[in-house]
């Protein structure tokens, strides 16, 4: 994960009330969706990987469930600790691939594309196993990621629209052999002025994350287009894929 991304103006931004996946209709699904997961096997506890200023988290933690999290970013971290305390939320700060926190747990969850910022395949993998690592048996392992773009992508084209907006425009550029994508960001502050921030990004498709949790000893149970689980299609641009670690 590169922290560096992940800076105090990009948290304060991240955390920004206009913002739509702070909205009842995004995060009520999403909530809800987790919260059934991490009741399945009666314990209720939860660990969110990149966890960020506790979009996901927070929510969860009102409604009882035992939250914990893994982060790079102490900015973001910051943030999340003017919502609720390190004994309410734990979090431990390091890298999602390989940071290990005591016991087990219900439930693991990644959101937003988030694995996506592992850059390498391996990094990739390295936080299947680090995820099924910390499920009890019978606990469930959920990725929200967006389906690559290639299909928007016309010969010769160096990049893709993916918002255009009176305050933002966002571009991706790809590259399909390495399987990296970065994606451009330009959005307009209070003052009116455009300020340009990059994210890198390494894009999956479904069946190769179906692969690492193979290696990690998971099992695919359930694919949907989103937390309203409408249908994923072949038409779908993202997805929430749900694995289990099997019961012995």
């Amino acid at each position: 994960m590169r922290s560096q991304y992940w800076t105090e103006a990009a948290a304060a931004g991240y955390d920004h009330p206009d913002s739509p996946m702070f909205s009842a209709e995004v995060l009520d699904p999403t909530v809800g969706f987790l919260a059934d997961l991490a009741g399945r096997t009666g314990g209720g506890r939860a660990l969110e990987f990149a966890i960020g200023t506790g979009r996901v988290a927070v929510p969860l933690w009102r409604r009882g469930l035992e939250v914990h999290g893994i982060d790079t970013s102490e900015p973001m971290i910051a943030r999340l600790r003017t919502k609720a305390s390190d004994q309410d939320i734990p979090v431990t700060v390091g890298d999602m691939s390989t940071t290990r926190v005591s016991g087990v747990f219900d439930l693991v969850y990644l959101v937003y594309n988030t694995i996506s910022n592992l850059l390498t395949q391996e990094a990739q993998v390295d936080c299947f196993r680090n995820a099924a690592a910390h499920l009890l048996p019978g606990g469930h392992f959920v990725i929200e990621l967006g389906v690559p773009p290639l299909r928007w992508l016309p010969p010769g084209a160096a990049a893709v629209p993916f918002e255009v907006t009176e305050r933002h425009v966002g571009l991706d550029t790809i590259d399909p052999l390495s399987q990296r994508m970065t994606s451009h960001h330009f959005t307009q502050g209070d003052d009116g002025r455009y300020r340009y921030g990059p994210s890198e990004h390494r894009y999956a498709w479904p069946a190769e994350l179906d692969l690492m949790a193979r290696l990690a000893g998971m099992e695919l149970v359930e694919r949907v287009a989103d937390f309203q689980r409408a249908p994923f299609t072949a038409e779908s641009t993202s997805h929430v894929s749900v694995w289990r670690r099997p019961t012995p």
